[in-house]
């Protein structure tokens, strides 16, 4: 990986791609890996299977998803996904930054790129989950505004997935 400076988030390129992508390599390899190492096996199962739970296509615009890469220098660093719910509601999924690149600002870029794509097509409420062993996630998702639906004080390994929401500001400018 090459040296970046510490806001390179803000000048990374943003590419629409595809879970099956071969340049999205990276980001499924590593979440893989984190997924694995961080929870196991469930009933002989990998936990990586999560990422084979969706098909790709659930992530293809035709289907009112999105998945993007932040590149620098053509190499992805980050990443993320949507998929579409109903009319007025998404998914985010996969958001990924490089074990090599955290802690600079990617995955708040990531965010900010998917809930401007999700505005863009009308969208007015994201719904994410993240796993109780992901206390970077649940930091970053309160950060950004995103309500907690399960009781903060609660024991998250109990939980299992955590789950929170967040309002779009509708085409007029304000979230109702």
């Amino acid at each position: 990986m090459p040296v970046l400076p510490n806001d390179f988030a803000s000048t990374a390129t943003v590419v629409h791609s595809s879970p099956d992508d071969p340049l999205a390599a990276p980001l499924v390899e590593e979440l893989s890996r984190e997924y694995d190492e961080r929870y196991g096996f469930n009933d002989g199962i990998p936990s990586s299977a999560e990422l084979s739970r969706y098909p790709a296509e659930r992530f293809h615009e035709s289907t009112g998803g999105v998945f993007l890469l932040l590149l620098v220098d053509g190499t992805p660093v980050a990443g993320g996904a949507f998929m579409r719910i109903d009319d007025q509601t998404v998914e985010v999924k996969r958001v990924w930054t490089h074990s090599g690149h955290r802690r600079k600002g990617l995955a708040r870029r990531v965010m900010a790129e998917l809930e401007a794509e999700a505005a863009a097509r009308g969208v007015r409420r994201i719904e994410l989950t993240t796993g109780a062993r992901q206390p970077e996630a649940v930091a970053l998702y309160l950060s950004l505004g995103y309500r907690p639906l399960f009781d903060l004080d609660a024991d998250y390994e109990a939980i299992g997935y955590l789950s929170f929401e967040k309002e779009l500001p509708s085409a007029g400018g304000s979230a109702d």
